[in-house]
């Protein structure tokens, strides 16, 4: 499962590639972004900030409400579910990624491994991911990243990855009845660029 990606480009140039309108943006932009952080989606025409991850609310041994957790992952084979289905069919978004991480490693000493799109015909290095979304007490708008198989390309590091949307897909994703859009949920067929580090997976 993805628990961190980044995003390299700035709101502006990000807003004219999705072909959306810069909305509230807050803090969030360029740089990477962590599962209960602020990221940015594009959602009915609007690039916007939102918290990654869904509220799982959580109860101590006795009964005591405890910081709520980010599901900041939504599994393809599981939307729907309760968690996910309301916003499959109400509430889709586009989540702007420059790569996404995976841990690779022996335990204790994993380290980041990125993925990647080669840049497009216009030398643009984002893509779009999928994602759902709705406004939650706890954190404002939130929102989640669906999940796929992983492609040959990811396959060796983990077993599932991000849904990457092509852009003649963006528009029946965001906008297409729910069975159409969960067609699109599959692994990636094209080529990614695999970058492995040194750079520990934990970053104390």
């Amino acid at each position: 499962m993805c628990n961190l990606y980044r995003l390299t480009r700035p709101n502006h140039e990000v807003a004219h590639l999705f072909d959306a309108m810069v909305g509230q943006v807050g803090n969030a932009g360029m740089g990477e972004v962590y599962p209960g952080r602020p990221g940015l989606v594009v959602a009915r025409g609007e690039l916007r900030a939102m918290t990654w991850g869904f509220p799982l609310v959580l109860k101590g041994k006795a009964g005591q409400p405890l910081k709520p957790k980010p599901v900041n992952n939504a599994r393809a084979d599981k939307l729907g579910g309760f968690m996910w289905r309301h916003a499959l069919h109400e509430r889709r978004c586009l989540i702007p990624v420059s790569a996404f991480a995976e841990a690779e490693g022996e335990k204790g000493a994993r380290t980041r491994t990125w993925f990647t799109l080669p840049p497009d015909d216009q030398g643009a290095d984002v893509f779009a991911v999928a994602g759902l979304w709705r406004d939650t007490a706890e954190w404002g708008p939130a929102y989640a990243m669906v999940m796929t198989e992983a492609c040959r390309h990811v396959a060796g590091v983990h077993d599932r990855m991000p849904v990457i949307l092509r852009r003649a897909d963006w528009g029946d994703w965001l906008d297409g009845p729910p069975d159409a859009a969960g067609l699109l949920c599959r692994p990636y067929p094209e080529l990614m660029v695999v970058e492995r580090t040194a750079d520990p997976w934990v970053r104390r």
